[in-house]
């Protein structure tokens, strides 16, 4: 059976932050998620009533990079098991679709203003949800060591 094919427009895109991705020390990094003007300012209306945002967006610098389809050693280091590309959350993934949860540190008219986003500047937002505790795992949660690992450093400012 053929794929369906569908479009995805981005709702909004990020300003500020990083203009390169760095694979560490993403916690203290602030961004603005600006809703394109197709969206009225009442979109966001109530979206500051909660402390968190789940953002989905695309990882638009890539360029012409491969796609990983198979497994790799995550960041090339082989003292880690070589991992299937859906173990993982590298951005050369088949749809280079990132998704984030991060902290709001206000709303005003279209922009959301945030901390701990890991997307650059320019990336095309697709998707913003608020980040509901009762959406998340509703068992404990375990990972394997070397994710651990990788993301020790991940969020320190």
């Amino acid at each position: 059976m053929a794929a369906e094919k569908f479009e995805v427009e981005p709702v909004g895109h990020v300003r500020g932050g990083r203009s390169e991705a760095f694979d560490d020390n993403w916690g203290a990094v602030e961004a603005v998620i600006e809703i394109e003007e197709r969206f009225e300012p009442d979109s966001l209306a109530g979206l500051e009533e909660f402390s968190h945002l789940d953002v989905i967006y695309v990882f638009h610098a890539l360029g012409d990079e491969p796609i990983t389809s198979g497994a790799r050693h995550p960041r090339g280091r082989t003292d880690w098991p070589k991992v299937g590309i859906f173990a993982q959350r590298a951005k050369a993934r088949p749809n280079r679709i990132g998704v984030s949860t991060c902290e709001i540190v206000r709303v005003e008219g279209r922009n959301v203003h945030v901390r701990g986003l890991d997307a650059i500047d320019g990336s095309p937002v697709i998707d913003l949800k608020p980040h509901v505790i009762e959406m998340g795992p509703r068992t404990d949660v375990h990972e394997p060591p070397w994710i651990v690992d990788l993301m020790a450093e991940y969020w320190d400012a």
